[in-house]
């Protein structure tokens, strides 16, 4: 990838814990690649290994430090999800600004068997995004819309001729 397609965003410090010493840091996979890929920092000797159904969170060694005005979201790797079941329970995982611990990623197995995870391996991609803040205002009515109080797929269903 062309440096200058990585300088275009924020810089962001990172500090990397001893247990992931000697992994890569996150990194852009191609030149239009929307997320980083976080690694697992686990021991070389043990993996972990995820039962199906089960949920665990996984340690990527690392703290960020993101800048005023941005988050940084843990999402899950399609080929994971297609291929094992595996993916990002609470997804997105939102990184505040202001959180200096661990960046951990909460995974869950929702495949039929067990799923091991290795030192290194790509396991959830990292977003960084800038955010607004906003205020809420109390009103005494909200102004009429044509999809009105209609959620939960309510868009997406369409009337049938009977």
């Amino acid at each position: 990838m062309t440096r200058s397609a990585r300088a275009k965003g924020p810089r962001i410090a990172v500090n990397r814990l001893p247990h992931a010493e000697g992994l890569d840091l996150p990194a852009y996979q191609s030149d239009g690649a929307a997320g980083m890929d976080l690694v697992a920092a686990v021991g070389k000797s043990k993996p972990l290994r995820l039962a199906p159904g089960a949920r665990m969170l996984v340690p990527t060694g690392l703290v960020l430090a993101l800048p005023p005005g941005f988050e940084a979201q843990v999402r899950p790797r399609s080929g994971l999800a297609l291929r094992q079941g595996l993916t990002v329970l609470n997804s997105p995982g939102t990184i505040d600004c202001d959180y200096r611990g661990e960046v951990m990623v909460l995974l869950v197995n929702l495949g039929d068997a067990a799923v091991t995870i290795a030192r290194g391996e790509r396991i959830a991609q990292l977003v960084v995004q800038r955010v607004e803040r906003a205020t809420l205002v109390e009103a005494d009515e909200i102004a009429a819309t044509h999809r009105g109080a209609g959620g939960f797929g309510s868009t997406g269903v369409r009337s049938r001729k009977r």
